[in-house]
């Protein structure tokens, strides 16, 4: 596990160099499959003192294994998205301003071109807000289910990120780094799609072919990006 909670700190840190968090926002985790046990980022650390040997370990039902902090605040959202999307080993949770505007708005964000295709196979949901009895009863992991009632049988790994309405954006990845990668990227494209409506209100967004030509070329098998694996 310290090879994974290196990782997840430095996926922590890397969040804090792109600009997604401002003192101590957001969390990061990742996940052993083979133990079942997720490493996520103490809650309320300042990132700038925060040390792989301060990062906590959980298991499935929450509970601390390893550390002597107290686990970020979103640790049972984490884990239902783990439990939901097998594929994936790494979430991350930002309050990113332009993601965050649309969150709060309850809009997806429309695959408005090229950029966006590239990552984000169609929109980025935008959960049901969640109910008065969600929120008093059992309030971080209602905010997971909310992210996986809106993909249904969509797969996850095709659009790796959620908004949450009213919150803000989840992303998730293949590893930690994959998930701040996503982030990073859904950032940006929130910011693209702001300043495109504030231009042409309109916007009619990508078409399908010029989406599935983007979005493939770096998924899946007949992907052509980038170069290939020695």
């Amino acid at each position: 596990m310290k090879q994974l909670r290196e990782q997840v700190l430095e996926a922590n840190l890397e969040v804090v160099r792109r600009g997604l968090v401002l003192y101590t926002f957001g969390n990061v985790s990742g996940i052993s499959r083979e133990d079942n046990l997720v490493v996520i980022k103490p809650s309320g650390v300042p990132y700038e003192r925060m040390k792989a040997d301060d990062l906590v370990v959980a298991d499935f039902d929450g509970k601390v294994v390893w550390g002597e902090l107290r686990p970020s605040s979103d640790l049972d959202t984490h884990i239902h998205l783990y439990k939901s999307f097998p594929q994936i080993g790494g979430v991350v949770h930002t309050h990113s301003e332009h993601a965050v505007a649309w969150a709060q708005a309850c809009r997806p964000i429309p695959a408005l071109g090229t950029t966006h295709a590239d990552y984000f196979y169609g929109p980025v949901p935008i959960t049901r807000e969640l109910t008065a009895d969600e929120i008093r009863n059992d309030y971080v992991r209602a905010t997971g289910v909310a992210i996986t009632d809106a993909f249904g049988n969509r797969d996850p790994m095709e659009v790796p990120a959620a908004l949450v309405a009213g919150h803000g954006p989840f992303a998730w990845g293949r590893t930690p780094d994959d998930a701040v990668h996503n982030a990073v990227v859904l950032e940006a494209v929130a910011r693209m799609a702001m300043y495109t409506f504030s231009l042409q209100p309109n916007a009619p967004g990508v078409s399908q072919a010029l989406l599935d030509r983007h979005y493939f070329r770096k998924h899946g098998a007949t992907a052509t990006y980038g170069q290939a694996e020695k």
